[in-house]
């Protein structure tokens, strides 16, 4: 068991390993394969530790809504709003590719965090991370929210 364990987590590195990482490539974001493992491996972050992070300027926070779903909730304060969640340019994420980087959609029940989360996964950022509860969530905990 241990050695298929090995075995896939050695193919998933190399399948990550090997995409073009340029935004001119679109760095392989448009396989859903990829995006699927990719997505696979993206950490996630309660509403009380991202609330932390922001408060300590400690992570870049990314929205991928919809505009429908930003103007019925809002956004979380400061964060870049994605025009999509699956081809969105490179160019919004930090230069610095180690970065915490702080993904979310509406809710639980939303997979665009994960899949925008993915994006920036393959084109080489170390440290990404998801908000499950989503802006939702986000509001349920009582935190505040600014309109678009």
């Amino acid at each position: 068991m241990k050695y298929v364990l090995a075995l896939a987590l050695a193919l998933t590195v190399l399948m990550l390993g090997a995409y073009d990482k340029s935004d001119k490539a679109g760095a392989r974001a448009d396989d859903p394969k990829a995006v699927e493992a990719a997505a696979a491996h993206v950490a996630t972050v309660g509403v009380d530790e991202l609330d932390a992070m922001l408060t300590a300027d400690d992570c870049a926070t990314f929205d991928a809504n919809s505009k429908a779903t930003r103007e019925r909730q809002g956004v979380i304060p400061g964060a870049k709003l994605l025009a999509d969640h699956d081809g969105y340019p490179l160019s919004i994420l930090p230069a610095d590719k180690a970065e915490t980087l702080v993904f979310y959609c509406a809710n639980e029940q939303c997979g665009a965090s994960h899949k925008a989360a993915a994006r920036a996964v393959i084109a080489g950022y170390t440290d990404v991370k998801v908000l499950p509860a989503g802006i939702a969530g986000w509001k349920s905990a009582g935190k505040p929210t600014q309109g678009i």
